[in-house]
């Protein structure tokens, strides 16, 4: 055999293993195409539902927030209905309640004093003055009446 002979046989072998190997490789990349396809169609499948049932969804909680709108728009309109009879009943019946109450102490106090003796009554020495929120003391005031 001469060189180029063996030059020849040599390019063959080398092209079979080429083709071999690229036969291998694309065997395999069908097989990957094959099981992405079926992932993409199974994928497919399976997201129509959920999104036909997401959309559901939605819709019953946009349902639920306009409820709630309505409802909180009626609590509104209770507590403002609330507060303006809070303030009806305040200026109706207050200010005869605490009439009523400063009269209760009026009566209260002159009872005490009636039944009080003499002899516990503050000295007129100890009493205070309390003038524009100052107090004055005795001693002070006996100064400017002299």
């Amino acid at each position: 055999m001469s060189g180029g002979e063996v030059a020849g046989i040599l390019v063959a072998v080398f092209w079979a293993i080429l083709v071999s190997f690229l036969a291998v490789v694309l065997v395999r990349l069908a097989q990957t195409l094959k099981a992405t396809t079926k992932l993409v169609a199974d994928v497919t499948d399976q997201a129509v539902p959920l999104l036909a049932d997401a959309s559901v969804a939605v819709r019953s909680a946009q349902t639920q927030l306009a409820r709630v709108d309505a409802i909180a728009s009626d609590v509104q309109e209770v507590t403002s209905n609330a507060s303006a009879l809070s303030t009806t009943v305040a200026s109706t019946f207050g200010g005869p309640l605490v009439k009523v109450a400063a009269f209760g102490y009026g009566v209260r106090r002159a009872i005490g004093r009636k039944g009080a003796a003499p002899a516990e009554a503050p000295a007129r020495e100890s009493r205070r003055t309390v003038i524009v929120g100052r107090t004055v003391p005795s001693a002070r005031r006996s100064k400017r009446k002299g």
